[in-house]
């Protein structure tokens, strides 16, 4: 299985593709949604990572994505400005997703 980025700015896209993670950079929401869709389909795609800003311009379709059973796995990463969720964002995450107070 493979991963694929889709980033909104050339320095992750450059980082991870010198990590060996293919990917592309986009910026708009219709074809951030069009490029999703198209990951889906590929059985050979095991995980998309997406920067936050890209999660941040289309968040129900991350949310269902990730909510889903299905493969693949979405993963959001900060870019190099770093996160814009805060510290408590995985609490939030969890309590957001199955209504656990930790």
């Amino acid at each position: 299985m493979r991963s694929f980025l889709i980033s909104d700015n050339v320095d992750t896209f450059v980082g991870m593709k010198m990590a060996g993670i293919p990917g592309i950079i986009l910026h708009e929401k219709e074809d951030i949604i069009k490029k999703i869709q198209e990951l889906k389909q590929d059985k050979d795609i095991g995980i998309i990572v997406v920067t936050e800003k890209v999660a941040a311009l289309v968040p129900e379709l991350i949310n269902e994505i990730k909510l889903s059973k299905e493969r693949p796995l979405l993963v959001e990463i900060p870019d190099r400005h770093g996160s814009g969720k805060g510290k408590d964002s995985i609490v939030r995450y969890v309590k957001e997703s199955i209504g656990l107070k930790i």
